[in-house]
């Protein structure tokens, strides 16, 4: 038998493995990628406003296939990646910084974290180790720089990046106007207030989000219906139609060993 990249029984697996939790750490990964100041390389294909949901939703896909395969389909699925990304650097004809590598890495720990806490429970301090573990693997495979090694040490790390990375730009009000069109008025309010109850704070301050978590009470309730498995229809609801089966898919299922699943980076279809 195939030794996995991640063990059955790891938290990673939990969190990755509900729709609705991809579904928040999406929420949390659009928010952020709106600041990043290197989003430009994001808009230089043209794809990332074009479908900015797609995309994102691609980069959760491409993560999943590495949680949930084999260590040798993983890290396949790693170096395609790294290989898109070198292409699209050729094509600029300049390199991606490194941090701008690092920052994408640190979103998908920080809000698989964030998500999970939300909509389940705290998390322990070597359950959020052990998440950070598993993106800090796919950082070595990537040759990333200066990462650091430990989750404290990802903690010190993240709030410089968070810092130093985001600014609110013209790319910022563009994506936010390509997430409204593409969800629709309702959902992308319910967007922002999902928003509003993930992204740290140095964050909320940049976006056109709002400060007023009335959502509260409604996560709330969904956390009770989830106990009952009676939350399906207000997923359902949530999800525009061109990407529920692609979402509603995950649920629970494990691909470990589907070399063949079609997923795109965000900068991929140069």
């Amino acid at each position: 038998m195939k030794a996995l990249f991640v063990d059955n029984d790891s938290i990673v697996r939990k969190i990755w493995g509900k729709a609705d939790t991809c579904l928040f750490i999406f929420a949390g990964a659009a928010a952020e990628f709106a600041l990043n100041k290197a989003v430009d390389w994001l808009y230089f294909t043209g794809r990332l406003p074009a479908d900015p949901l797609g995309r994102l939703f691609s980069t959760i896909a491409y993560a999943r296939q590495i949680i949930f395969s084999d260590e040798e389909t993983a890290l396949r699925a790693i170096d395609q990646i790294t290989a898109i990304h070198k292409s699209v650097e050729k094509n600029r004809g300049a390199n991606i910084p490194d941090w701008a590598y690092r920052d994408v890495l640190f979103l998908l720990i920080g809000y698989s974290i964030s998500s999970f806490e939300l909509i389940e429970r705290k998390l322990t301090g070597a359950e959020k180790a052990e998440i950070f573990n598993v993106f800090y693997r796919v950082g070595i495979r990537m040759q990333l720089k200066d990462l650091p090694q430990t989750f404290n040490e990802w903690l010190i790390v993240r709030e410089e990046h968070l810092k130093q990375n985001l600014i609110k730009s013209e790319f910022t009000t563009d994506l936010y106007r390509q997430y409204k069109k593409h969800l629709g008025t309702s959902r992308y309010i319910i967007l922002k207030q999902v928003q509003l109850q993930l992204v740290p704070q140095a964050i909320k301050k940049m976006l056109p989000i709002g400060s007023i978590p009335w959502s509260m009470p409604v996560l709330k309730l969904y956390r009770i219906m989830r106990k009952f498995k009676l939350e399906g229809s207000l997923k359902n609801a949530l999800l525009p139609s061109k990407y529920k089966i692609q979402l509603l898919g995950i649920e629970d299922i494990e691909v470990a060993g589907h070399a063949n699943i079609k997923s795109k980076s965000l900068l991929s279809e140069v």
